[in-house]
């Protein structure tokens, strides 16, 4: 399912990524942690939830982090949470292919 009121938060969204998780996540990838990329099929695997609530699930995972991943919960606002998770969702949706 797609979320086309989300769209115009992708704009932060992606500026919010940049600045702190592509460092990471470059392009969709992990450098920590290889297999658990940001791609569809990975997000699907790794994180519970996804295939019913997918950005539900995006927004836990930031906000909360997991094993190599550090929580966000103390240095983004939870709208900028919400505006990543969004972008990461579309960016996964179009196998992270380049605008």
């Amino acid at each position: 399912m797609i979320y086309p009121a989300l769209a115009t938060e992708t704009i932060n969204g992606r500026k919010i990524f940049n600045a702190n998780c592509a460092s990471c996540h470059i392009g969709g990838t992990n450098i920590l942690v290889e297999h658990k990329t940001l791609e569809k099929e990975a997000l699907a695997k790794y994180l519970e939830n996804y295939d019913t609530e997918p950005i539900q699930a995006i927004i836990h995972q930031i906000q909360n982090g997991k094993g190599a991943m550090p929580t966000f919960r103390n240095k983004l606002s939870d709208q900028e949470i919400i505006e990543a998770a969004a972008y990461v969702f579309q960016k996964a949706e179009k196998g992270w292919k380049n605008e």
